[in-house]
């Protein structure tokens, strides 16, 4: 299966925000411009076969959002995905392209300190406005609710003004998770609202001195193939996979609300569900990377051991 890239870039002026054929500058805060899916023709044939198919933390800044909770019940229905949902699903994704984690050998380990334990680190940057951060959260959410919980978790739509506009998903911003296998750490650095002072998307959360480091050094193509400079979302597991941009393209939401695109998750029969369970799939493979495989009834499991293979994880 082809491979596709979707990013966001550095936030641009209401009056140009807009997807642009190439993603704008670098990095003066956080590098950002929007980026075009490359594979257009492919857009297309997804959203034809979804209309046909029609299944239904960083430092905070002096900029808020108003927080909206996510529901409880949509919650519950990412968190508790049966097995048998991750296992027929696997890594087969034929309708919506899917790409995995980047493996990069030979960094230092990404970690963190929990209860007096040193774990493994995922680490999270991307923005509210961000429709690529809105479609990679799902599967984020997914994956790591096999390891642990999720608490305060919000709800957010990408930008209206942006590609993919209203993109529905949900905000790590306020949001705390748990685990006694690693540690997440996130920051949503952006809101999904203008600033009238700057004209540019309100700044929320800023990234510690540590965090914008390891952005610099990792969030381009040095590390990630085909990735722009500054691409959001970011995503480093344990400096050992990354990820940046979204694994799948933004275009498989539209038109679907929240609480469709939770409910279908338990059918497999859907573009929809194939894609994001496939993704956290990948991702749970790599996390199971950092936690020597634990828990076994999660990373022995037939999905994940689907998209170890896929990748060549042992």
């Amino acid at each position: 299966m082809a491979k596709s890239r979707t990013t966001s870039q550095r936030p641009a002026p209401k009056s140009a925000a807009k997807a642009t054929s190439k993603g704008a500058s670098t990095r003066g805060g956080r590098p950002a411009g929007l980026f075009t899916w490359a594979a257009v023709g492919l857009v297309i044939v997804v959203v034809a076969a979804l209309v046909i198919i029609k299944v239904a933390t960083g430092s905070s800044s002096p900029t808020s959002t108003a927080f909206q909770a996510a529901d409880p019940a949509t919650v519950s229905e990412l968190t508790t995905i049966p097995a048998s949902i991750f296992n027929t699903v696997g890594v087969s994704s034929s309708v919506v392209a899917v790409s995995p984690p980047t493996a990069v050998k030979g960094q230092p380990s990404l970690t963190a300190t929990s209860n007096g334990k040193t774990l493994p680190e995922v680490f999270y940057e991307g923005g509210e406005y961000c429709p690529f951060c809105a479609a990679q959260r799902w599967t984020t959410i997914i994956a790591l609710s096999r390891f642990g919980t999720w608490h305060n978790l919000g709800d957010v739509s990408s930008y209206s003004g942006d590609v993919y506009p209203n993109t529905p998903s949900f905000t790590f911003y306020k949001a705390t998770y748990t685990s006694k296998y690693l540690v997440f750490k996130s920051v949503e650095a952006y809101a999904d609202t203008i600033d009238p002072a700057t004209g540019q998307y309100a700044i929320l959360q800023i990234p510690t001195k540590a965090q914008q480091a390891l952005v610099a050094k990792y969030d381009n193509a040095k590390y990630i193939k085909g990735a722009s400079t500054g691409s959001i979302p970011f995503l480093s597991f344990g400096n050992k996979y990354f990820v940046a941009g979204a694994s799948y393209t933004p275009a498989a939401l539209a038109g679907l609300t929240r609480n469709a695109i939770a409910a279908g998750l338990s059918s497999t029969t859907s573009p929809v569900t194939v894609a994001i369970i496939a993704s956290a799939n990948y991702q749970t493979a790599t996390i199971c990377s950092l936690t020597h495989n634990q828990p076994a009834k999660v990373c022995d499991s037939p999905g994940v051991t689907a998209a170890k293979t896929k990748m060549g994880i042992k």
